[in-house]
């Protein structure tokens, strides 16, 4: 029934003018539209909706997601944005704070200003040689 269905992804915000400088500015996702009750962007074809409520309640999990094609440029990007990245105790990233997953997926994870867990994924086969080897 929803195979063929637009998926639509959601996000929570306390503050829509903070959240907009940081999806629409920071990030850099295509702005859509403000309502009175959500941010909506445009985030490679998928439409994220950035929606108001009293109380985030915060995920110890990745939230929201993107796939790039080099981990590396796209960290070295948001770094020069003020995207601070997360380090883990258990988890053993580089020193930029990217994992390598069994899989050789490389993910790097970051927050929103409500603390949602956001990542960064470079799936194995793409960017750099040196992570070819």
């Amino acid at each position: 029934m929803l195979t063929g269905a637009a998926l639509v992804a959601f996000v929570a915000t306390t503050d829509l003018a903070r959240s907009h400088t940081f999806y629409g500015e920071v990030l850099g996702l295509g702005y859509v539209e403000t309502t009175p009750f959500a941010n909506v962007y445009d985030a490679g074809g998928t439409r994220l909706r950035v929606t108001l409520v009293d109380r985030v309640a915060s995920a110890p999990y990745t939230v929201l997601g993107w796939t790039v094609p080099d981990i590396a440029a796209a960290i070295e990007d948001l770094a020069t944005r003020g995207v601070p990245f997360e380090r883990y105790e258990r988890v053993d990233q580089d020193p930029a704070g990217v994992w390598t997953a069994p899989g050789g997926a490389r993910i790097a994870w970051f927050r929103d200003p409500d603390g949602n867990v956001l990542s960064l994924t470079q799936m194995r086969g793409t960017a750099d040689e040196a992570y070819e080897a």
